[in-house]
């Protein structure tokens, strides 16, 4: 086995893409709230400038943290050397610059079918206050959440086909790029996953 497969934390993020269906469904029913109240490409520049803006902004000047979830933050001091090798593959490289345009770009064009799609959906939502400008500001923050259940999975995807080979020729990234390149949200602690182990078995 692979010793990044045993770090749970890339684990954690990548299992993050079971929620995506759910949050874009969540936009496209609050897409479906009220009536257009501005022309289609404003109203989903507002949802776009609310949900893709701000996460890609972050990932392309400093990208998210990974040892972090649920609002903790693993101190970067307390990484092990494996895991400053790991932030190396997760830095603001070109090639992770490329992945968090092509994934924002996806989302966007997925966003305009469901723009598209929402007044078929309408009748499940009757029985929400049909206040459009709402349903623009809740749609947003689900696409929100959609992008940084994309993201965040997409930055971590690389961890899963290096090779050991590769990953070994790494040097640990610095405490102090750590600190300057990425951004650290939570409270920081010591320890949030425990490490995997694997028990190699030989034969007498």
């Amino acid at each position: 086995m692979s010793s990044l497969l045993r770090e749970p934390i890339l684990w954690v993020h990548l299992s993050g893409l079971v929620t995506l269906p759910f949050f874009l469904g969540l936009c496209l029913f609050f897409l479906a709230v009220g009536e257009p109240l501005f022309p289609e490409l404003l109203e989903i520049s507002i949802i776009v400038a609310i949900g893709t803006l701000p996460l890609l902004w972050m990932q392309l000047r400093r990208p998210f943290y990974i040892f972090a979830i649920l609002g903790l933050a693993v101190k970067p001091e307390e990484l092990t050397e494996k895991q400053r090798k790991i932030l190396c593959l997760i830095i603001n490289t070109k090639f992770n610059r490329f992945l968090a345009l092509l994934s924002a770009v996806i989302l966007i064009a997925v966003l305009w079918n469901l723009y598209y799609f929402s007044p078929k959906v309408a009748s499940f939502v009757a029985f929400i206050p049909q206040w459009r400008v709402l349903g623009l500001l809740a749609s947003g923050l689900a696409f929100l959440a959609s992008n940084l259940f994309l993201q965040i999975p997409v930055s971590v995807a690389r961890a899963f086909v290096t090779k050991d080979t590769e990953f070994d020729t790494l040097e640990p990234l610095p405490l102090e790029r750590i600190k300057k390149d990425f951004t650290i949200l939570g409270v920081r602690v010591n320890k949030i996953l425990p490490q995997w182990s694997v028990e190699v078995q030989t034969e007498d």
